[in-house]
């Protein structure tokens, strides 16, 4: 029999004194808790009660062991019920993982003001080192980890947050003098800079994909914010992230070539322990950054062009 469950039926006849009243207080049978006792007094080798047609009483090897098993179950309830706080309540610490490029974005903004707003909930959030295997960042101590490529894992709940959409641009000075740009094929007369991801552009059109393999790549990085202060400095034409680069094409720093073409359109999924016990602070995060980029949406189409 289970250990546990003998001490809550030995328990509950030395604080009722009767195998009935603590059947009652159990939910259990009267039968089931006298032999719950039988047992333990048998795994013990030691009677623990004395029986009698009026009352039923501890013997002293019976209160100590009583005071023991007591002491073992409001340490068991106090812990169940810890840990349900933590899983019921949004507190405590959350620990979350992207890759490097994606903690470039403002991702990292709205993690941020997550935190402000919810001061009980301790975020760590750490950008890189992150495995191709989806599930790795769970034997790792995180959370939550945010992914921008199609997953197909059914050990996971995936989510997708938001949209990433990509423009095409260049700072002016590294426009002057150079050969027009009307079409992608013109690309491979330009200087480009590359993320070392994406060797290759992808394009689109009124449903039309254009592939454009990259000639010239004078500058690759693996994190678009290196890239994006090249293409401020007129060293190439670069594939960005608007959010990366909105406040530089407002301010006409960069401004997009080939508007009539559109960039790829990326999903930022977040990845996270599947179940019903999925703790409350996790849910807590997930929808408040989705509710984030829904209050923060950015269209490359709407984008002024070179003001």
């Amino acid at each position: 029999m289970d250990r546990i469950t003998i001490m809550r039926s030995f328990v509950g006849v030395g604080e009722q004194g009767s195998f009935s009243q603590a059947a009652r207080r159990l939910g259990i049978s009267g039968s089931l808790v006298s032999r719950h006792v039988a047992e333990l007094e048998k795994q013990l080798g030691i009677r623990l009660v004395n029986r009698t047609a009026r009352a039923v009483t501890l013997t002293a090897a019976g209160r100590r062991y009583h005071d023991f098993a007591h002491r073992i179950l409001e340490e068991l309830d106090a812990e169940d019920a810890a840990l349900r706080g933590l899983r019921d309540k949004p507190e405590g610490p959350l620990a979350v993982i992207c890759p490097k490029w994606i903690g470039n974005l403002d991702l990292g903004e709205a993690i941020a003001d997550f935190a402000v707003d919810h001061p009980k909930i301790h975020v760590r959030f750490e950008v890189g080192g992150m495995s191709d295997r989806t599930f790795d960042f769970l034997d790792k101590g995180y959370d939550v980890a945010f992914h921008t490529k199609d997953l197909r894992d059914s050990t996971m709940l995936i989510r997708r947050i938001a949209n990433i959409e990509y423009v095409l641009c260049a700072a002016p000075e590294y426009l002057k003098g150079r050969p027009a740009l009307t079409d992608p094929q013109d690309l491979a007369e330009h200087e480009c800079l590359v993320h070392i991801n994406d060797p290759i552009w992808h394009l689109h059109q009124g449903g039309k994909d254009v592939h454009a393999k990259i000639l010239t790549t004078v500058y690759s990085s693996n994190s678009y914010l290196t890239l994006r202060k090249a293409a401020v400095r007129g060293r190439g034409l670069a594939l960005m992230p608007v959010r990366t680069v909105l406040g530089d094409l407002e301010s006409g720093a960069l401004q997009r070539v080939l508007p009539e073409y559109e960039g790829p359109d990326r999903s930022l999924y977040a990845v996270h322990s599947p179940g019903a016990h999925t703790l409350r602070k996790v849910r807590v995060f997930l929808d408040y950054i989705a509710a984030w980029f829904a209050r923060n949406p950015i269209n490359a189409p709407n984008l002024a062009i070179g003001e």
